[in-house]
């Protein structure tokens, strides 16, 4: 199945730093494979399969949300320290589909590890036999829909037999567009580090456009190294990173039943063994890490269903950052800063409104704001310098920067948000048309 062409188009005509796609090429340990599972009423890749050969270890954030889909639930059952398939669906989110859902996974659980097993007696010198609970699912989509366990199911020979062992950017390009809803652009981002005198690679993709609050939209995050790293220090490292990175994004408030995101180490650069995450040695790594989860998140934004501003709101001089959190929330949700943002309008007095109706107890006297470094509010009062036609033509820019100095302590946060526009309202009243 070829790359989904119209998708690609549109995503290069942007008018965004999210263009500028990084060339992964192979990662040893890895093997991806994409087809049309018809899922959709028209012809794309939907269907995507991830093929660990030798195994890899893992580690997953899931959704906070207290109902939760089918895989979630498949997932946090999964026991096996490695890894050796993922695979991820499309249009169909598999939440609140019940124990039909989940028996529905089993059942393609227990086809793919059968034919992977026999994938291994081709391929390997020594073949393993491969379990279902091995095998790791997302899926994204309408929720309370029918999950289509058969088009899946009988699609999984054909996931295997284009299993391509060598990969190259248009195999990670056809993966990030096999894993889209309403997304507008492929989300692809790469670093590449050193742990002790071993140089290993980090690639990720993501997808989510709406329903885009994750608290651990839909969203989905999958991060690849081919770094030795166990089980303990992955988990470690995702916990670490994802609080600064997908855990302060928000497109529109609303905290999917399907969010996850998940890396994967496949062990074939055989680096140090890391025993403790405070080891220097993983320093790099743990910096690098960061770097792909923030890119990737950011693209989510910045593709958020109908943005054309991307937004963000750093708070500053808090005193913890769970109250800076808080504070930069509800400037991000608040539908009223976002459509005064798409708009263009420099009304500060609803970044005001917001901050007030966070709860979090402030000396008003203390607080300044700025837009884009043009200052507005300065101890509590409107800066004698202010003028509005100054912010106002700073409000035409792409990206908007909103700093909120609280002057009360220490701590910081930073959030990442989009405007909200008429097109929001289109994409989300035709979702399923």
């Amino acid at each position: 199945m070829p790359i989904n062409v119209k998708n690609f188009i549109n995503s290069l005509n942007l008018k965004s730093k999210n263009t500028d796609f990084q060339d992964l090429d192979h990662l040893d340990g890895v093997s991806i494979s994409t087809v049309c599972a018809n899922l959709y009423n028209k012809p794309r890749d939907d269907l995507v399969m991830f093929y660990f050969r030798d195994g890899a270890n893992y580690a997953s954030v899931y959704t906070q949300s207290k109902i939760v889909s089918e895989n979630i639930k498949w997932n946090l059952n999964i026991k096996s320290k490695k890894i050796i398939s993922l695979i991820v669906n499309t249009r169909n989110a598999n939440a609140f589909t019940g124990p039909d859902g989940y028996k529905g996974l089993k059942e393609i659980a227990e086809e793919a590890a059968l034919q992977l097993t026999k994938k291994q007696t081709e391929d390997e010198d020594s073949p393993k036999k491969i379990l279902s609970n091995q095998v790791l699912f997302g899926c994204t989509g309408t929720i309370g829909e029918k999950y289509p366990t058969e088009k899946i199911k009988k699609n999984i020979l054909e996931l295997i037999k284009k299993i391509k062992y060598t990969q190259n950017k248009f195999i990670w390009m056809k993966a990030a567009l096999g894993i889209m809803t309403t997304d507008l652009q492929p989300k692809i981002a790469m670093e590449e580090c050193q742990i002790g005198n071993k140089k290993v690679k980090i690639y990720g993709i993501a997808k989510g456009s709406g329903m885009i609050f994750p608290n651990m939209a839909t969203t989905l995050g999958y991060i690849f190294t081919d770094a030795d790293i166990s089980n303990d220090i992955l988990n470690q490292l995702l916990m670490k990173n994802i609080d600064t990175t997908f855990n302060a994004i928000s497109c529109d408030g609303d905290t999917s039943t399907n969010d996850m995101v998940s890396i994967f180490s496949t062990g074939k650069v055989k680096n140090s063994i890391i025993k403790n995450i405070n080891d220097k040695k993983i320093f790099s790594f743990d910096k690098a890490l960061h770097s792909v989860l923030l890119n990737l998140s950011k693209r989510v934004v910045k593709d958020g269903e109908g943005a054309t501003k991307f937004i963000t709101i750093n708070i500053v001089k808090s005193k913890s950052e769970k109250e800076a959190r808080v504070i930069a929330f509800s400037i991000a949700n608040s539908n009223l800063v976002k459509t005064a943002i798409a708009g263009e309008d420099p009304n500060w007095g609803r970044i005001i409104m917001a901050i007030g109706k966070s709860g979090v107890k402030i000396d008003l006297k203390k607080l300044a704001i700025s837009f884009g470094g043009i200052k507005i509010i300065e101890k509590g009062q409107i800066f004698k310098n202010y003028k509005e036609n100054e912010v106002a033509n700073y409000m035409k820019d792409q990206s908007i920067d909103i700093s909120v100095n609280l002057n009360m302590g220490s701590k910081s946060f930073t959030a990442y948000t989009m405007d909200l526009t008429k097109k929001y309202i289109e994409i989300n009243a035709d979702y399923r048309s």
